[in-house]
């Protein structure tokens, strides 16, 4: 089974490589890697086409925003399954992928979540906040609970099926995907009680007050566009849980 890792950069010479490696140590070998570079002035483009494997995919040039990227890399992509793993992300074992492609046939899935372990930029072993999938339900969407995106694995054909991501979204693209697929009854789907991945802090959302603003704002809106009743009360009573994952990681 083939899969596609997407990996979306701007600017990224300080971290792809780490993605880059990541992608490449994996013990599944049928994996097409796709990069979306939306003009990068940094050193990136020289660290990818040196270091990218012979089934790679270089797309570069402008884009109207991630999730515009993240459709390209769709459009390019050949796999029976989609990934995406952006460029300061990495694979918290070789054999994530393994693991979800073995797991997804047996049961003939077509989406698969696992956990996201958030670390320090510059200690990728120093854990700071885990991202439990485990919370999550379609019937909490109008909560603003989401599966963690980065540990999201998608079969191709649900794309098809669904479409990709809405551009005028800037922040939530993904809750939207989530909610429009999800919240429909035609999909099979299962957790894996395993942290996939490991994300640096610091990405596009969680900048601070103002992106946790448009976050919410954008959350309410996707549920009132797929017909899921909420309100920014019940938006907002995601926060207290999600306080407990730094204090867990603490203890």
């Amino acid at each position: 089974m083939r899969v596609s890792v997407i990996t979306a950069c701007f600017n990224s010479a300080a971290t792809v490589l780490d993605t880059i490696r990541s992608v490449g140590g994996q013990t599944h070998r049928d994996i097409e890697h796709v990069f979306v570079d939306g003009g990068s002035q940094d050193a990136t483009l020289d660290i990818i086409r040196a270091n990218c494997g012979a089934n790679a995919k270089l797309l570069t040039g402008p884009d109207a925003g991630i999730y515009d990227a993240l459709n390209k890399g769709l459009a390019a992509s050949s796999g029976d399954l989609i990934s995406f793993l952006h460029a300061d992300d990495i694979y918290a074992s070789v054999d994530v992928v393994d693991t979800v492609v073995q797991a997804m046939a047996a049961d003939s899935l077509d989406a698969l979540y696992g956990d996201v372990e958030f670390v320090r930029p510059e200690n990728l072993a120093k854990v700071v906040r885990l991202y439990s999938s485990r919370r999550f339900s379609p019937s909490r969407i109008a909560w603003g609970w989401m599966p963690a995106h980065p540990a999201l694995f998608v079969s191709a054909s649900v794309f098809g099926r669904f479409g990709g991501f809405k551009t005028d979204y800037k922040i939530a693209g993904d809750f939207e995907f989530i909610a429009r697929v999800f919240s429909k009854t035609e999909i099979r789907y299962r957790y894996l009680p395993k942290v996939l991945v490991r994300m640096r802090t610091g990405g596009l959302s969680t900048r601070g007050w103002r992106s946790t603003l448009i976050i919410n704002q954008e959350s309410l809106r996707a549920c009132r566009e797929n017909g899921i009743p909420s309100n920014y009360l019940k938006i907002l009573s995601k926060y207290p849980a999600k306080a407990l994952e730094f204090l867990l990681v603490h203890k």
